[in-house]
């Protein structure tokens, strides 16, 4: 059963000039479940996306489009009913927990908040509950006493994710939640999602620009470039055989366990993503691409066929490619062939 259908969403930022397009027509499914990773660079619209999913960002965004949340079209709420929503049916896990919490609450008020707001609970039920979400995320339930600059960097992340489970949300929506945080504690709070996530059959929707942490969490990647996607497909296969040139790029950007020269001289990308403000003609990527072709600088590719299931908006990719030789071009320098072990 489809959860989540995003249909030719946008969203621009209205600036000095004029609009500028952060997100460019994203059309996407997430499955009730289904754990969907959105991957790129800094500037690739993936959190913009991700916010849009809630009616987030700011008032100087226009989001186009239909978001459709359980068959309910999001940009086309009320504010009343877009309040029901938030927490209750989606929730969202922020990028720096130090920020989204609260400095001078305890804990315990914040997580429970959500369960007051939305009359799921009374006082007494939502100090029960936060004590169980507390140990259900690796915490003593006496840490409801605490405020959030007496915890660790990892157990902030944790308090974060707590109080997204609180109301037994459908959707929760997890903005680069490892960032700020070193490898190990990364890896505990990445295996506690996962967990939490198949607990609970929550669909999940993680944004980061590490590909391998998205490979080994989630069923499908979404990776995108000057707000599209260019590539979507099994979040494994898209990793080690990535067919767009920039999704490669991003899956090489890290070194392979057990292999000392990958170590020493990762293979990635030079130069920098593109101002969204003056978005170069034709594929967006190709004054990048090491396999751009001279019609890539003149028109633009949608989504072609790999497999089932798989996509890629390149000339290199899909049954035509086949047929001219140019798959065989893009998949010279092949993905990476493994997955980190602190992923």
């Amino acid at each position: 059963m489809t959860l989540l259908e995003l249909r030719d969403v946008a969203v621009a930022y209205r600036g000095a000039a004029g609009d500028v397009p952060a997100v460019r027509g994203v059309s996407l499914d997430l499955a009730a479940g289904e754990a969907l990773g959105l991957a790129g660079e800094s500037g690739s619209g993936k959190s913009s996306l991700a916010m849009a999913l809630l009616r987030l960002l700011p008032r100087s965004a226009r989001v186009t489009g239909e978001i459709l949340l359980d068959g309910e079209d999001v940009l086309r709420m009320s504010w009343g009913r877009l309040r029901a929503v938030r927490w209750a049916s989606a929730s969202v896990v922020f990028q720096g927990a130090q920020h989204a919490l609260n400095p001078v609450r305890r804990i315990g008020d914040q997580i429970a908040e959500p369960l007051l707001v939305h009359g799921l609970a009374t006082p007494a039920q939502a100090r029960r509950r936060t004590a169980e979400l507390l140990e259900q995320v690796g915490l003593p339930a006496w840490r409801a006493r605490s405020h959030p600059h007496e915890l660790s960097g990892g157990q902030r992340q944790r308090v974060m994710i707590a109080m997204a489970l609180a109301c037994s949300p459908k959707l929760v929506v997890a903005d680069e939640p490892t960032t700020a945080l070193d490898v190990m504690v990364q890896a505990q709070v990445l295996a506690l999602i996962r967990s939490l996530i198949a607990e609970h059959r929550i669909s999940l929707i993680m944004i980061s620009h590490d590909l391998s942490v998205l490979a080994s969490t989630c069923d499908r990647l979404a990776v995108m470039y000057a707000g599209r996607v260019v590539e979507s497909g099994p979040a494994r296969e898209v990793f080690t055989g990535a067919r767009h040139p920039y999704a490669r790029a991003l899956a090489e950007a890290f070194p392979t366990v057990g292999d000392p020269a990958s170590r020493r001289a990762p293979r990635g990308l030079g130069g920098d993503p593109p101002d969204p403000a003056r978005l170069p003609p034709g594929c967006a990527f190709h004054p990048r691409c090491p396999a751009a072709l001279p019609s890539c600088a003149e028109r633009d590719v949608g989504p072609r066929p790999v497999a089932a299931g798989w996509s890629a908006a390149c000339v290199h990719a899909g049954p035509e490619a086949a047929d001219t030789g140019e798959a065989g071009q893009a998949g010279e320098s092949g993905g990476t062939g493994a997955v980190r072990e602190n992923a």
